[in-house]
């Protein structure tokens, strides 16, 4: 996050970098050099005078603003669920797998800043933009492996293994064999079909607090006539939990 800014005006905000040159917005050209040169809670005008105030990226700023985003991805709406249930502490050892775009590794990294997120993915495109994604935000405790999970899970004594992949029943034992005790898995399923296998398999081989939920979002609009948007986000995917012991 290091020499990003993020320009606050009103709902419309924009991601620069340090250095030179001119940045262009609907509101009118910024100098990117002037921005520089100045602190984050400082203001800065356009060319036709409007002003932004300048403030410090946080995550989700350089995730959906700078890193290159893949077809599908776990949104932070669903990522924080995954802490907010598991409650796994900032030390923890994580294994993710397949990384995709690695929006999953880093915003675990990113929470979990004392432990180590080690990432499988087996296509050999997704790694390496898994790879330069990490690289864009800075994370120094995030790596990305490029390997076949199913071939089996280098780590020992995990906190926390997460699985958005095809044929994630097929990990279920080794993700069990990995955790230490205690530990969780939680496995994102685009499809029911893919929660009943998960399920079925995490109770063939032994684990307890299983649990399938669903993230549903409803924004409302606020006003003279408040009611919910017509339009939100009303399913991405199932989360399945599941502990060892």
């Amino acid at each position: 996050m290091k020499d990003n800014y993020v320009l606050l005006l009103g709902k419309k905000n924009y991601l620069i970098k340090k250095g030179k040159g001119k940045f262009n917005t609907e509101f009118g050209e910024i100098d990117v050099f002037k921005v520089s040169k100045k602190k984050i809670g400082d203001r800065i005008k356009t060319h036709t005078g409007e002003e932004f105030v300048i403030v410090t990226p946080t995550l989700i700023d350089l995730l959906f603003k700078k890193t290159k985003r893949l077809p599908q991805i776990v949104t932070p709406m669903d990522a924080s669920l995954i802490l907010a249930y598991t409650g796994v502490p900032t030390n923890s050892l994580i294994v993710d797998a397949g990384a995709g775009s690695a929006f999953m590794a880093i915003f675990l990294g990113y929470y979990c800043c004392k432990g180590r997120v080690i990432s499988y993915e087996i296509n050999d495109k997704f790694a390496k933009v898994a790879k330069e994604n990490v690289n864009i935000v800075g994370l120094k405790n995030i790596v990305i492996k490029n390997k076949d999970i199913l071939k089996g899970i280098d780590e020992k004594n995990v906190d926390l293994i997460t699985l958005d992949m095809k044929d994630a029943e097929n990990n279920i034992k080794n993700s069990y064999k990995a955790l230490k005790l205690g530990g969780w898995l939680v496995v994102y399923s685009p499809y029911i079909e893919q929660v009943k296998a998960v399920v079925s398999k995490m109770k063939e081989v032994g684990f307890t607090d299983i649990m399938t939920v669903e993230n549903i979002r409803r924004e409302w609009q606020i006003g003279d006539y408040t009611r919910p948007k017509t339009m939100g986000v009303m399913h991405t995917g199932w989360l399945t939990f599941g502990r060892k012991k």
